[in-house]
């Protein structure tokens, strides 16, 4: 299950040319058609939202592996570091209790929003990974933010060319939690 903002929820593409539909194409493609995925993705999903929502999505779904991919949007209101943190954290205890494990998914901001408040920010997911020992994707728009083609007109948002990029920079982590 994808717990995730509008980088999963196909924001300004087709939700077929999603990195998600890319994921569910290529677990077939692998050998893991055993797997389903659940994408609980809401453009413009803060933390805050993800974590009053994940008591029922996980109800509902039952999820062995959960992807979090929240905290961007967070930042860019310029929500505190500590409040997001917290948020993330209560959400991979949820995750635990449930019996299923997680992958957070980093996220960056601007820099514009001063050295100070950035590196607080990209801080919240490798420390988090290790407090909790849970599998992490340091940044996820990692050879994609810087380039050509690969960002929307508003910077902020991949294009559809971009998206098998997404799913190539999360495989490495997701693909060995699905085959243990």
């Amino acid at each position: 299950m994808i717990v995730g903002d509008s980088l999963s929820a196909a924001y300004g593409v087709q939700t077929g040319e999603s990195w998600v539909a890319l994921l569910q194409e290529r677990l077939e493609g692998e050998g893991l058609d055993r797997w389903q995925v659940v994408n609980a993705s809401i453009s413009g999903e803060t933390t805050d939202g993800g974590l009053r929502r994940l008591p029922d999505l996980m109800d509902k779904n039952e999820p062995a592996v959960v992807v979090i991919e929240l905290g961007g949007n967070d930042g860019l209101r310029g929500f505190p570091p500590n409040v997001i943190r917290q948020n993330l954290a209560r959400m991979i205890e949820q995750v635990k209790e449930a019996g299923a494990e997680t992958l957070l998914v980093g996220m960056q901001i601007p820099p514009n929003y001063g050295q100070r408040y950035t590196r607080a920010f990209a801080d919240i997911y490798p420390e988090l990974a290790d407090e909790y020992d849970t599998e992490l994707l340091p940044f996820f728009l990692e050879g994609i933010y810087d380039q050509e083609g690969m960002m929307q007109g508003d910077s902020i948002h991949p294009t559809a060319e971009a998206q098998g990029q997404l799913l190539d920079n999360i495989w490495p982590v997701l693909e060995p939690m699905l085959r243990d």
